[in-house]
C-alpha cells in the first residue's frame, strides 16, 4: 500500500513538473488564442459564420503570425488546435505554421490566423507529421458575415477554411504553400513525450487539464447565439 502511495505521489510530481514546464510563450499562445476566438465569434458581421463554425471538426488559432520580407520573405507562427470529440472540445495541441515567399516585397507585419478544419479527411491529413496547405490538403479563404450562405462551392468543398485578422478586421487569407505541423517540443512539455498530438486531438489520451488553457476552452465551447442573438 505504501509503495502504491509513493508511485501515485511520484506520478503527480511528474505531471505537475510537465505542466510547470510550459514556457511563457506557450501560456501566451493559449491566452491570446482565447481572446481571438472571443472577438471572432462575437462579431456577427465580420466574424466566422456560425453555420460554418458548428460544422468545423477542428479549430487552429495562431496569434500574431509574423510576416517579414525584403525580396525574400516568409511567414511563421505558433498556435494551438482543438478538435470536437463526443460533444466537447479536446485539450489543445500546440501547432506551428511556416510559409516562404519570393518577390519584390519589403516590410513586416503581424496577423492573427484562424483555420477551420471542415471534415475528417482534412483532420487526418493535419495529424500527419506535417501537411502542405493547398497541396496535401485543400484550403480556401473563408467567408465572413452573419451566415455561411455566401460561401462559394470552392469554400464549401475545401478541407480547411482560413481567416486572418489584421488591424481589427477578419478576412479570408491565402495560405497555399504553407506547412502546418504539431509543435512536438511544446506538446511534450504539456503532456509528456509519450503522448502524441494525434492522441490529444482525437481525445484518446487521458491528459491533465492545462490551467492556462481555460480561456481558450471557454471561447471554443461558448454558445454565442445565446449572447448575440445570432442564428
Amino acid at each position: 500500500m505504501k509503495k502504491i502511495a509513493i508511485l501515485v505521489c511520484a506520478f503527480g510530481f511528474v505531471t505537475s513538473s510537465a505542466l510547470a514546464a510550459l514556457s511563457k510563450d506557450e501560456v501566451k499562445r493559449l491566452n491570446e488564442a482565447g481572446t481571438i476566438l472571443n472577438d471572432l465569434r462575437h462579431s456577427p458581421d465580420k466574424g466566422i459564420p456560425e453555420e460554418l463554425w458548428t460544422k468545423a471538426q477542428c479549430v487552429v488559432v495562431i496569434p500574431s503570425m509574423k510576416k517579414a520580407a525584403f525580396v525574400f520573405g516568409g511567414e511563421y507562427g505558433s498556435g494551438v488546435m482543438s478538435c470536437r470529440h463526443t460533444n466537447a472540445w479536446t485539450a489543445p495541441v500546440f501547432m506551428q505554421l511556416a510559409k516562404g515567399s519570393w518577390g519584390l516585397q519589403i516590410g513586416a507585419e503581424e496577423t492573427d490566423l484562424v483555420l477551420l478544419i471542415m471534415n475528417r479527411r482534412g483532420l487526418e491529413k493535419l495529424l500527419e507529421d506535417k501537411v502542405s496547405l493547398g497541396a496535401d490538403a485543400s484550403v480556401a479563404a473563408g467567408p465572413v458575415g452573419r451566415t455561411g450562405a455566401a460561401a462559394t462551392d470552392a469554400q464549401m468543398s475545401a478541407e480547411m477554411l482560413s481567416y486572418s485578422r489584421s488591424q481589427g478586421a477578419f478576412a479570408g487569407i491565402d495560405l497555399s504553400g504553407g506547412v502546418l505541423r504539431p509543435d512536438k517540443e511544446a506538446d511534450a512539455r504539456a503532456y509528456g513525450d509519450k503522448v502524441s498530438a494525434r492522441e490529444v486531438a482525437l481525445g484518446t489520451a487521458h491528459v491533465a487539464s492545462l490551467e492556462p488553457a481555460a480561456p481558450f476552452m471557454r471561447a471554443l465551447s461558448q454558445d454565442v447565439r445565446a449572447t448575440t442573438g445570432r442564428k
